[in-house]
């Protein structure tokens, strides 16, 4: 191989170009393009929508409730979410990949972004589980956060600010619904 030919040997510099490379994926961009975008839109989604109606049936009512709204809610936006991205690209005119490929990795993540702060209530107290919970959140915000800076080049102070705003937006609208 000559020294100049570098379109099919891997990036050398560090493990996730790496790894995305040998993956299967052009480079970070065509990576970025068919799965980190439609999962970050799908975490995004996950984590900030269920807040209120989560919370809101916590306040309200009691673990077991919020529980099981966690669960409807984690699902049903996981159905929505990769039904809407599947259907909103056929990835023909994009270059963005399968749309069901791209489905299903946002709706998982849908899914998952909503599941992870449903899951402190298990914990009967609800309360102690509201508090959980709420760790949880910080953490999954975070999680967004460093995706966005890592993927998309966007300052972690910036990231933070923004995906936390839509998140206490989202938590304010189920504590004053749950309150009411």
């Amino acid at each position: 191989m000559d020294a100049a030919d570098t379109t099919s040997a891997p990036p050398r510099e560090g493990l996730i170009p790496r790894l995305i490379h040998k993956a299967g994926f052009e480079d970070e961009t065509d990576f970025v393009l068919r799965v980190v975008q439609p999962a970050l839109v799908g975490m995004i989604d996950g984590t900030v929508s269920s807040l209120a109606p989560i919370f809101a049936a916590a306040i309200s009512s009691n673990s077991h409730t919020a529980l099981l709204v966690g669960f409807a809610t984690a699902l049903g936006a996981g159905v929505s979410m990769g039904w809407s991205e599947a259907l909103s690209d056929t990835g023909e005119q994009t270059g963005r990949g399968s749309a069901v490929v791209r489905g299903s990795i946002t709706g998982g993540m849908t899914t998952l972004g909503g599941i992870f702060h449903t899951l402190p209530f298990l914990i009967s107290n609800v309360h102690k589980a509201l508090l959980v919970a709420g760790c949880v959140v910080a953490v999954e915000l975070f999680a967004i956060a460093w995706v966005r800076k890592r993927f998309l080049r966007v300052s972690m102070r910036s990231s933070l600010l923004v995906v936390t705003v839509g998140g206490v937006i989202a938590l304010a609208i189920g504590i004053a619904i749950g309150s009411s």
